[in-house]
């Protein structure tokens, strides 16, 4: 199986032996001249973008794959259902949404397994240092204050509180994931948390991957470093705001979800859009989020 990818999300890729390559996604003639030179039998469309399927279509394959309910599916020769034709609700998680495709092209159905990104030895070795350089030893938290937009994150004072309840009841450090943000934004997580975790200065995603692999929790935002969590394995404590939680949460991976109480309207495959929320996202008290945490973290110790 190839997969064509923008080139700076390849690192979390690394390593995955179901992978035969890597196309990555350039202008749109020379993306349609390597697809074409390829000569693929069949074209999976799992993002449903225009430009995707402009591509898809452009590829020259036999079998175009895509869901009939997507803008210009009509460029498709395979036409999937949507979520609520194919499994007879409108909601599902986004990881059964997606493999809908290749099951309507005749994969067995079955159970689904966990995600998996690999930390890379280079990474791992970076990191190593970067922790040693900050004297953390044993066990430390990842704490995520970013997500795409700002009704989405949580309040920075809060992810402090959750440093310093770390620190003092559990003995752990945190370390701090900023690197989506720069300028003002970084200035205020540093003020805000620097006296109470680390937080390092310019991490690439195979050290994001590695970093997170390490930790014995991972608590944050509804973001892409929650899946990351999930699928290295490591227990997540995920906030969630204007996002669905059914569709959104850690896939088969210990975790547990805070959330506004938001209910949610399916519009097609994975997108819903929320018709309620009881609350702010900034509503959500440290109690709640550390009370996950310890239900969390009392679940992996009586696993081990």
């Amino acid at each position: 199986m190839f997969l064509l990818v923008e080139e700076r999300f390849a690192p979390a890729l690394a390593g995955n032996s179901a992978i035969a390559g890597l196309i990555f996604s350039h202008g749109f003639l020379e993306t349609r001249r390597e697809l074409r030179r390829r000569d693929f039998a069949a074209v999976f469309n799992q993002h449903g973008g225009p430009r995707s399927v402009l591509l898809t279509a452009a590829s020259g394959a036999k079998w175009r794959v895509g869901w009939k309910g997507f803008q210009y599916a009509f460029l498709y020769n395979v036409a999937v259902p949507d979520a609520a034709e194919f499994y007879g609700e409108p909601m599902v998680h986004t990881v059964e949404h997606r493999i809908s495709q290749f099951y309507w092209t005749g994969l067995p159905r079955g159970p689904i397994p966990p995600a998996r990104v690999y930390p890379q030895a280079e990474a791992i070795e970076r990191v190593d240092k970067l922790l040693a350089g900050n004297t953390v030893s044993g066990a430390y938290a990842i704490l995520q204050p970013e997500a795409r937009n700002s009704e989405m994150r949580w309040p920075i004072e809060k992810f402090g509180e959750m440093a310093r309840w770390l620190r003092e009841k559990h003995g752990m450090k945190s370390v701090v994931n900023a690197s989506g943000r720069s300028g003002d934004e970084a200035s205020e997580i540093r003020a805000k948390l620097g006296k109470d975790a680390v937080i390092p200065v310019g991490l690439t995603l195979p050290d994001l991957i590695a970093l997170v692999s390490r930790a014995r929790i991972f608590i944050g935002n509804d973001s892409g470093p929650a899946h990351v969590a999930a699928a290295t394995g490591t227990p997540a404590v995920v906030i969630y705001g204007p996002t669905n939680p059914e569709q959104w949460h850690p896939w088969q991976s210990a975790h547990r979800v805070v959330t506004t109480g938001a209910t949610f309207r399916a519009i097609r495959g994975d997108k819903t859009v929320p018709v309620g929320e009881a609350r702010n996202i900034a509503a959500i008290s440290v109690d709640e989020v550390s009370a996950a945490c310890e239900e969390l973290l009392k679940q992996e110790a009586s696993s081990h």
